[in-house]
């Protein structure tokens, strides 16, 4: 929903930080193109002119923290403005009431009413673990208390049974009493609505809240209604008394101006925002994350939730088990393409990570999209049994049966099957390092002490690139042993880690069918000991160390040598590599005999210099006069 608006504010700022100095033309010249782009995404005319006056208040004269650009600033200010906007912190459900508590939701038609409310049981239901009772106060719609009926039946949630010819407010009176008897922690009533706002609608509200006492009244607000949601907020909180808003169709391409708007005109938190048309398809609003979003930082901390949510623990410790010991085959790759799709796809896991929405023309031209997990599914699929536990069996014959099994073509089982040989290795290396990235990478995979909670991952998103420390975007410097990002990335952030799966950058293995894993260099080189009589495909006898070239020189995790193992294996009559060799000279084990040359061991630049200079000597000297010639005989 906030696209439109990301994209325009994200434009604005990215041209102020690129400057080292900002003067008040810059600021105000920023400052009217952040108004035109709240105007165009609906926010109210109101709000705009407060966001601004508030924006320039706070942009002159402000102190420029050291070692942070006055444009990152800017930036800042612009954050947290949007967070005082959108409200100071998460505000959920209340529930701190005696039981039952009567939860009331008003809205026009169409908005949503009855499938949230189905949403916000099932959420109560399964989440917080309270018993919910739902009743459809709309005795005008055909159907609506059917509506319920069946959406209750999919939640597993008791809906109030339909008698009919009772008015809403009698209705409403049942359903607390049924609640109260049937020991009930929650009633949820569904008012009826209207396709306006009308009169009759506002009056039916008003005295279904004198006959129920509800301890929440939530408006239940289209994110697409646009500078009309305005009036709506006013008119439902000066009638009836509003103490949430709830957002619905936010996955849709509104400009995301309600969000603002509503927020900042009646004072009123948005607790929930449903994401999707599915059941579970409703999240928390969080205002810094949401504001995270439109700056284009991403959401780390609500990807992590959502897969925790979403991610089978049993399922993942035993995929992480066979991760450990290289037993990763097809049937592990399905399983996680399909844990893919079910935390929202390619879409809405690229839409949480930093800096990707920089980059959403590089994407779009590299086709990756939601189909792109649906066809390697239908691959897999389409393989036996033994295929799937056994890739390497699938020849040319075999490969042209998949293919038109999936409606594919033999290139992109090629390709899938490269990026599973590259996941399986990748995936062996995690299991079996012991210390530096790759460890770390699979302890955070849930491949060492288990998957990072949400308070873990909230403190590594500070540290993510694209951030400044408190929440400043675009941080100069990564943390240590990140790589930075290529230059070939148009517009990309100078945090940005190096490479994008798909669209070039370093190469690796990683994410599904994306061709490229981000951001990993060379692994250790082991320092083994190894029969010369086979070839060398792996396999040694005895492993004594390894050796990082990456790591600065300095860095003690750079050479782990086992010493006295080497000085065992070379009295046996062990011949040491040219590389161990140094390793050994290094060390002093073994002494480098001396040179035949003594000229050898001056540096090759002096020895460069000494024959330049050799050459301009015999150049300048005067040549010798030529002989006089003999007489002839």
């Amino acid at each position: 929903m906030f696209e439109g608006l990301s994209d325009k504010l994200s434009g604005i700022l990215d041209r102020l930080t690129r400057r080292g100095a900002l003067t008040a033309a810059d600021v105000d010249a920023a400052a009217r193109e952040v108004r035109r782009a709240l105007l165009e995404a609906d926010v109210a005319l109101d709000v705009v002119r407060t966001f601004i006056d508030k924006l320039r208040e706070r942009a002159v004269g402000v102190e420029v923290v050291k070692s942070v650009t006055p444009g990152q600033m800017v930036v800042k200010i612009v954050h947290d403005q949007l967070i005082e906007t959108l409200g100071v912190a998460a505000d959920p459900i209340d529930l701190n009431a005696p039981a039952p508590v009567p939860i009331m939701l008003v809205g026009l038609q169409g908005s949503g009413k009855t499938t949230t409310a189905a949403k916000i049981a099932r959420r109560l239901n399964e989440q917080m673990r309270r018993k919910t009772l739902m009743a459809s106060l709309d005795v005008r719609r055909p159907a609506a208390m059917e509506q319920l009926a069946v959406l209750g039946q999919q939640v597993g949630v008791n809906t109030l049974p339909i008698v009919a010819g009772q008015t809403p407010v009698q209705i409403a009176r049942r359903a607390i009493e049924a609640g109260r008897l049937g020991g009930y922690d929650v009633v949820l009533l569904d008012t009826a609505g209207r396709t306006t706002l009308d009169d009759a609608m506002m009056a039916e509200a008003a005295e279904v809240k004198a006959a129920a006492s509800p301890h929440e009244v939530l408006l239940v607000a289209d994110s697409l209604t646009g500078q009309d949601a305005v009036n709506l907020a006013r008119a439902f909180d000066e009638r009836v008394g509003l103490t949430g808003i709830v957002l619905t169709r936010v996955d849709g391409d509104g400009r995301g101006g309600a969000a603002l708007s509503m927020r900042a005109v009646t004072g009123k938190p948005i607790k929930l925002i449903g994401t999707g048309e599915k059941l579970d398809a409703l999240e928390d609003f969080h205002p810094a994350r949401i504001a995270d979003r439109i700056l284009g930082m991403g959401d780390i901390v609500s990807l992590v939730e959502k897969a925790a949510a979403t991610i089978d623990a049993e399922k993942a410790m035993r995929a992480a088990e066979r991760m450990r010991k290289g037993a990763f085959d097809l049937n592990d790759l399905r399983e996680q393409l399909e844990q893919m799709q079910k935390m929202g796809g390619l879409g809405g896991l690229m839409g949480m990570l930093p800096g990707i929405a920089k980059m959403k023309n590089q994407i779009a031209a590299a086709n990756l999209d939601d189909k792109l997990l649906k066809r390697q599914v239908a691959i897999i699929q389409s393989m036996t049994a033994e295929e799937r536990r056994r890739p390497d069996v699938l020849k040319a014959s075999r490969k042209k049966r998949v293919a038109a099994g999936s409606g594919t073509k033999v290139e992109e089982i090629n390709k899938l099957l490269k990026m599973h040989r590259g996941m399986a290795d990748m995936m062996k290396a995690m299991g079996g390092a012991k210390r530096g990235p790759l460890a770390g990478l699979a302890n955070a995979l849930g491949m060492g002490a288990g998957m990072p909670s949400p308070e873990e991952m909230a403190k590594l998103a500070e540290k993510m690139p694209g951030r400044l420390p408190g929440g400043l975007p675009n941080v100069p410097k990564l943390p240590p042993g990140m790589p930075a990002a290529p230059p070939s990335f148009p517009g990309a952030p100078s945090g940005l880690p190096g490479g994008l799966p798909g669209l070039g950058g370093p190469r690796g293995p990683g994410l599904p069918g994306l061709g490229g894993f981000p951001g990993f260099g060379k692994k250790n080189y082991h320092i083994v000991v190894a029969d010369s009589r086979y070839p060398r495909d792996g396999r040694f006898i005895e492993r004594l160390g390894y050796f990082n070239p990456l790591m600065p020189k300095d860095n003690a995790e750079r050479l782990k040598f086992d010493i006295e193992k080497a000085k065992s294996w070379l009295a046996k009559g062990a011949t040491p590599s040219d590389r161990i060799l140094r390793f050994l000279d290094a060390a002093g084990v073994r002494k480098r005999p001396a040179r035949s040359n003594p000229e050898r061991a001056v540096p090759r630049k002096e020895r460069k210099a000494r024959a330049e200079a050799a050459a301009k000597a015999k150049a300048a000297a005067p040549k010798p006069a030529a002989a006089a010639p003999k007489p002839a005989a």
